[in-house]
């Protein structure tokens, strides 16, 4: 019993090194920014999109390299969509800081819309245009993603359901391209993503009141 137990945790430990030594120290970075990034959301700090930027730089050669096209093209939109996130948080329309509120019916309608069109987008640019082997899963990662990160730079409670059906769907497909450090960061995102909904959802019943 001790010897199968020796043998397992060796295999284990050979495991985490060789996971290690695949990782690339842009990946490394990238994961550390994201999660700055993310937890800084949860507190409602306008801040959190300095740290997406310097993460989602790192990533998009991860994704390249990884033939992972719809999300390496996903973060260029997340660059341009941290830009304009930090500048409508900060500024907005009366030039102060957007209050978080509910989405809408026109605003769900509109969000339905970039799912449908991007995930058609990703998916006939990849089966065509590209040698990717997961089409559809990325296509479905980068399209919930999409609207997540509209609804956010808009401070809508509901960008946080979205962006966790993308995590979801994330974490299996990161795994299978050995990208396991980012299937722990997706993992850790639906958890934060969660506290964020709620803490989000308390702003506003706070404000209500």
């Amino acid at each position: 019993m001790l010897a199968i137990t020796t043998t397992k945790q060796q295999k284990t430990n050979l495991m985490m090194k060789e996971i290690i030594s695949q990782t690339s120290w842009q990946e490394w970075l990238g994961v550390l920014f994201s999660i700055f990034q993310v937890v800084l959301a949860r507190y409602n700090n306008p801040k959190n999109y300095l740290f997406g930027i310097a993460g989602i730089t790192l990533s998009l050669s991860v994704m390249f390299n990884s033939k992972l096209y719809a999300e390496f093209t996903l973060n260029i939109y997340y660059l341009v969509m941290s830009i304009y996130g930090w500048l409508y948080w900060k500024y907005g329309q009366h030039k102060h800081e957007i209050e978080i509120t509910k989405t809408n019916n026109k605003e769900w309608s509109l969000v339905a819309g970039i799912v449908l069109i991007s995930f058609t987008i990703f998916y006939l640019a990849l089966t065509h245009f590209t040698d990717s082997d997961v089409p559809i899963w990325d296509s479905l990662v980068s399209a919930f993603a999409w609207a997540g990160m509209w609804l956010m730079a808009k401070r809508k409670l509901e960008n946080w359901i979205l962006l966790n059906i993308s995590n979801i769907i994330s974490i299996p497909l990161m795994i299978h391209k050995n990208l396991y450090l980012y299937a722990i960061l997706s993992a850790l995102l639906f958890t934060v993503a969660i506290s964020g909904y709620l803490n989000w959802r308390k702003i506003i019943n706070e404000k209500n009141a």
